[in-house]
């Protein structure tokens, strides 16, 4: 029998940071035990997210500036890593896990996503692989790109005391943009950065969407585990609420 996997499919327009605290506030639930292991799959705002690193940066003050000036929000990211670019045409993925000793896994959870975005993308006739490319925004050996070539997904992860979150985003469209904002905050933040190397997956299947790429995802995801969709209660909500303000920027 599949383990149970809960699917939370939620978003909040206009408020980047709360999305964030959700998913903080989910990881820290799952933690304590009152909740199970939770998948939210949903589709983000217009926004970069920046770390922890990215912030005592020389020139992130200009960077907040141009995300802004290029309509984008801005908020703290939950994982490490540098700064990533969320927008509506990207699929943005938040995984807690219940994880008695969760920083002995870090590297088998990495391996674990990363083999699944790659085999879902895969499933859909893109020649995903998984390992960074040259010049990459956010560089990482667990980046999913498109035939060794351009960036497609980017995945972060935190860990806490009985559980760990991963999370990241997977660009399906116009990653012009993508590239567009993050090439003068890179420059701002003096990080090396290429824009040849940022991609989309409908650059490898022209024409397809947020909802092919989704249901991809929950395919390979329903190969493993036995997925029930649920709604977020109050208190999760409530939570976030209280998180919010240390994810705004």
């Amino acid at each position: 029998m599949k383990p149970p996997l809960r699917l939370l499919d939620v978003r909040f327009p206009g408020r980047p940071a709360y999305d964030t605290a959700v998913s903080r506030a989910l990881l820290t639930r799952v933690a304590a035990g009152a909740a199970p292991e939770t998948l939210r799959l949903y589709v983000p705002e217009d926004v970069v997210a920046f770390s922890v690193l990215d912030r005592v940066r020389p020139g992130f003050a200009e960077a907040l500036r141009v995300a802004r000036e290029q309509g984008f929000e801005a908020m703290l990211r939950l994982a490490g890593g540098r700064a990533a670019v969320f927008t509506t045409q990207s699929l943005a993925f938040a995984w807690c896990i219940p994880a008695a000793e969760a920083r002995r896994d870090i590297a088998a959870r990495f391996d674990r996503l990363a083999r699944i975005v790659r085999e879902a993308l895969s499933s859909i006739g893109v020649d995903a692989r998984i390992g960074a490319v040259p010049g990459e925004y956010c560089p990482g050996e667990h980046s999913v790109n498109a035939r060794g070539e351009r960036k497609l997904m980017g995945v972060g992860q935190r860990i806490v005391k009985g559980a760990a979150h991963v999370g990241g985003v997977i660009v399906v469209r116009q990653p012009e943009r993508v590239a567009r904002v993050l090439e003068p905050i890179y420059a701002a933040m003096e990080l090396p950065l290429d824009n040849a190397a940022t991609g989309a997956v409908d650059q490898e299947l022209p024409g397809v969407g947020l909802a092919e790429v989704r249901d991809a995802l929950l395919r390979r995801f329903a190969r493993e585990a036995e997925i029930h969709r649920t709604e977020p209660d109050a208190e999760l909500l409530a939570l976030a609420e209280t998180v919010e303000c240390e994810h705004q920027l």
